[in-house]
């Protein structure tokens, strides 16, 4: 399988966000981050059913979000609650 984070390579921020437009969660990871005062690149999985179901098979993650932090490495850190303990 494919690392589907591949064509994320060249994201400078600290976390990267894949989200859908409904999602409470997802708004909630995205006002963490930004309390947290960290930088993040959303990506919405509304119209990629493909990287949904490579990201599902990556990670085991089956809801959105899914985030991973960038900062040193990649780390698949999981959804809103992952993210909270995380921080």
């Amino acid at each position: 399988m494919t690392n589907p984070l591949h064509q994320f390579e060249e994201v400078e921020t600290d976390f990267l966000v894949f989200s859908k437009t409904v999602c409470g969660y997802c708004v909630a990871a995205k006002r963490l981050l930004e309390a947290s005062r960290m930088s993040y690149t959303e990506f919405n999985l509304d119209d990629d059913v493909q990287l949904r179901s490579d990201l599902i098979m990556a990670t085991g993650h089956r809801t959105v979000p899914i985030i991973f932090d960038l900062r040193k490495e990649v780390i698949f850190v999981g959804g809103f609650d992952e993210l909270k303990s995380y921080l």
